[in-house]
């Protein structure tokens, strides 16, 4: 793993409660809506798939929403999203395994479980159909990670921010790859690293772009570099969830 001294304080806070938290005793099993058959049925309708993030609030932006997650993530798929990502790291990000529970009874679409998994048990807090792993965060781990989600049943996202992470994700088995656009030594965001990071995604892998994605160019951008697929937080949860989804799937 990058010594913690390479990432931004508030990132080094993140991964210091993420080691802390209490693990369950019992392995989840998982019977996981297809991420493929999703994007598959968005781009059949011509349009471009978003994964929508229920974020209440992030050390990144300001002020948080007090929603009830259950209807903001059915205002997000009446709007078109492809998935939904749901917060699941408490302290930093006001999420919680019970909103991710409640989140998947409610809709029919993908869900992933955004956390800062770091090691295998943090895997059995909650059932989703995409768990993500950070190749920053998890190191030489990442291989294992990989294999025990997928034992659980999980479709399994691996972010990289670097090249070189995504040839560990490639090498560590990945299928789902996320590009993100936010430099966590720095927490300066720039389309740019898609963008240079895209090209080497092997054509078989899912690629989605993550970070930074607010406006319809963008959107499109992001698509014309490679995007399979645009994981969008902020941008939706400012304002009305629907119609900003809506505005980004038809860009």
């Amino acid at each position: 793993m990058n010594a913690e001294g390479e990432l931004a304080p508030v990132v080094q806070s993140i991964l210091r409660d993420a080691r802390n938290r209490d693990t369950p005793d019992e392995r989840v099993s998982v019977d996981a809506r297809s991420f493929a058959d999703a994007i598959a049925r968005t781009e059949s309708k011509g349009e471009i798939p978003v994964i929508a993030e229920v974020k209440p609030t992030s050390p990144t932006t300001d002020g948080n929403r007090t929603d009830d997650p259950v209807e903001l993530a059915k205002q997000m798929v009446e709007g078109g999203a492809t998935a939904l990502s749901v917060l699941t790291e408490p302290e930093h990000f006001g999420g919680s395994p019970e909103n991710l529970r409640r989140v998947r009874e409610a809709v029919d679409v993908p869900v992933l479980r955004k956390d800062f998994v770091v090691e295998e048990a943090q895997l059995d807090v909650v059932e989703a159909d995409l768990v993500l792993l950070i190749a920053r965060f998890v190191g030489d781990d990442l291989s294992q990670l990989v294999t025990a989600a997928r034992e659980r049943g999980f479709q399994v996202l691996v972010e990289v921010h670097t090249r070189g992470e995504l040839e560990k994700a490639t090498d560590a088995g990945a299928d789902i790859v996320g590009v993100n656009n936010r430099d966590l030594g720095k927490l300066e965001v720039s389309l740019d690293t898609f963008e240079s990071v895209a090209p080497e995604v092997p054509d078989e892998m899912t690629c989605i772009a993550e970070s930074g994605i607010t406006t319809t160019n963008d959107a499109r951008r992001m698509r014309e570099a490679g995007a399979d697929a645009l994981l969008v937080g902020s941008a939706i949860m400012d304002g009305d969830v629907a119609e900003n989804t809506q505005r980004l799937v038809s860009a």
